[in-house]
């Protein structure tokens, strides 16, 4: 944790200051530590749950070289400017090889597995191998996991369930009801399905929870920051009044501007990501953009 002070509160209440604060912790089982790189150096495998837009930022401080580590990332966005998925930011700025990167993914909002409700994990590595031989790390009576070689296509996905969630919060907003929701999500996976095909073609089944559940659970989720960001929108906050309101990062936000970008060079047919970013970044009015995209549903 960055700050000391914050680590002083973490184990004199057994309790995360900042998230997840009715949560009590065993701290006899975790070392705190504000030092980046005296972690870094002491550990084989690190895992990157840092908000995407801060990733850099956070890394700023790294001296130590990753190149030799096992990097897993639980972030679901893309690094801004450079507009480069986690994985891809990791291999191109810190020359880790592609086989000692994986993706943590799949529907598993933190608020469920602090309350030990079911979950499932999938576990994405170009490594098979070291995939399965992570499982074990991640698998307890709560949480299932499984594996996939689908690195590309699982971290897009990742990032456009945020954006389509924050699409159905602002429908729901605008006191649409959840006939249109189910179909605005059917549309969403399509849409998925298409800008994973032309960014990354390989065979894949978009159904699979990495994918579809994930997308589910974050537009129809009341645990959904990007869902609650979206409703928020509908109702008629600014943007920045949204952002300044929830306190937590709606990572779809940046999404979207990467995402829309990005699709530049391969323009895949996405209006639900157009209308989306029309309304956060062209301060387009939420009722008129969505309303032109129910003439577009089917």
């Amino acid at each position: 944790m960055r700050r000391q002070d914050q680590i002083d509160e973490f184990k004199r209440s057994s309790k995360n200051p900042s998230y997840l604060t009715g949560l009590k912790f065993d701290t006899d089982r975790i070392v705190f530590t504000n030092k980046i790189n005296e972690l870094v150096k002491q550990v084989d495998t690190i895992i990157f749950a840092t908000p995407s837009p801060f990733l850099k930022q956070h890394l700023k401080k790294l001296r130590v070289p990753l190149k030799d580590k096992m990097i897993i990332s639980a972030i679901k966005g893309i690094v801004p400017d450079e507009n480069l998925i986690i994985t891809d930011y990791f291999q191109q700025f810190y020359n880790v090889p592609r086989e000692n990167l994986a993706v943590l993914a799949g529907p598993c909002h933190a608020e469920e597995v602090a309350l030990e409700r079911l979950s499932y994990l999938t576990i994405a590595c170009s490594d098979r191998e070291k995939a399965r031989a992570l499982t074990p790390l991640f698998t307890n009576n709560f949480i299932r996991t499984s594996t996939t070689e689908d690195v590309v296509g699982i971290e897009y996905a990742t990032v456009l369930k945020n954006v389509y969630a924050i699409a159905a919060g602002i429908c729901h907003g605008l006191k649409y009801g959840d006939n249109f929701q189910a179909v605005l999500i059917s549309n969403a996976i399509q849409e998925m399905q298409r800008f994973s095909s032309a960014i990354h073609p390989l065979p894949r089944s978009i159904n699979e929870s990495a994918y579809l559940g994930d997308l589910l659970v974050t537009g129809y989720s009341k645990f959904s920051r990007n869902r609650t960001f979206g409703n928020m929108i509908g109702k008629g906050y600014s943007v920045k009044t949204a952002q300044i309101e929830m306190e937590m990062i709606a990572e779809g936000y940046y999404g979207v501007k990467c995402i829309k970008e990005i699709n530049e060079n391969y323009h895949v047919n996405m209006p639900i990501m157009d209308v989306v970013y029309n309304i956060l970044y062209n301060r387009a009015s939420p009722i008129l953009q969505i309303r032109a995209l129910t003439k577009l549903m089917h």
